[in-house]
């Protein structure tokens, strides 16, 4: 509807001023026919532009697979210029048999798994995994059958100091995401074996405006920023009515510089139980 309203001022307005030129140069008393039709003309040009942008705009909301109450709350995103570059450019990668991480049914698994509505928690990553069958569009997760890479073992040995949670053997924190832990990344897809190739395509601008969604509409969420990359996001952040907790990344070369010891598991239940919220079970049970 707004972009209906900014396509026909736009074209009242061209239309003024062509009626100005038009009369300036031929006169009051020539024959408005050729007037008339070259106002015609140019209704005729924006109609059609408008409806195919309208239908280029459409198309893109269509093939963003995305559960509901996410895809009602980011609508606006998906229609924003950086996203349409998201999009093109991804196509364009898939195009040249480019392999990209995580596979596309997999790229909004955070927001699939765990609702708006949901959020208790965020644990901010930064892009995916880019080795082969490791992504799966959550923060930090691999799918059953993974190893679980260095830093989700850093997690884990946190965990064990911190609550006494037993390793796991598994990598895969869907059960996290789905008791309300928003496992985001800040870029959601990632060139085969090239760290950080798609960190400048757009997703830090989707995932910024992710981050003041949940900020702006909610209240008493947990945010864990791990690492210098995640607490950047911390601007973002209304802290009067939110909880921010910052330590060093769980990567084996920062770890031992501010990740082991903070305690985040049990301070975010803490926090939780504050805020009137049941606690997570940190032990993941897929």
């Amino acid at each position: 509807m707004k972009r209906n309203k900014r396509m026909i001022k736009l074209f009242s307005s061209i239309n003024a001023i062509f009626l100005i030129f038009y009369f300036s140069i031929n006169g009051a008393k020539n024959n408005l026919s050729v007037y008339l039709f070259y106002s015609i003309f140019i209704a005729v040009v924006f109609l059609a532009i408008s409806i195919v942008l309208s239908s280029l705009l459409k198309d893109s909301c269509m093939d963003v697979k995305m559960e509901e109450s996410w895809k009602e709350v980011l609508k606006d995103e998906f229609v924003r210029p950086y996203f349409l570059q998201i999009a093109a450019h991804l196509k364009t990668e898939k195009a040249t048999k480019a392999l990209i991480y995580p596979p596309g049914s997999l790229i909004f698994n955070a927001f699939d798994k765990t609702p708006f509505d949901n959020v208790k928690v965020v644990i901010l990553g930064q892009d995916p995994y880019h080795n082969p069958n490791q992504a799966m569009g959550l923060s930090f997760s691999v799918p059953d059958g993974i190893a679980p890479p260095p830093s989700l073992m850093n997690i884990y040995k946190e965990l064990h100091t911190d609550i006494g949670m037993p390793i796991p053997t598994t990598g895969n924190l869907t059960s996290w995401a789905k008791q309300g832990v928003l496992l985001l990344n800040a870029v959601l897809t990632v060139r085969a074996n090239e760290p950080a190739s798609h960190a400048k395509i757009g997703w830090m601008d989707f995932t910024n405006s992710v981050i003041k969604k949940i900020s702006e509409q909610h209240s008493g969420v947990i945010f864990l920023l791990w690492g210098r990359f995640a607490q950047e996001k911390q601007a973002l952040i209304d802290e009067t009515k939110h909880h921010v907790l910052k330590a060093a990344h769980p990567s084996p070369m920062s770890a031992f510089s501010g990740f082991f010891g903070c305690k985040h598991f049990s301070r975010t239940n803490f926090l939780l139980s504050k805020e009137g919220k049941e606690a997570i079970d940190w032990m993941p049970h897929n």
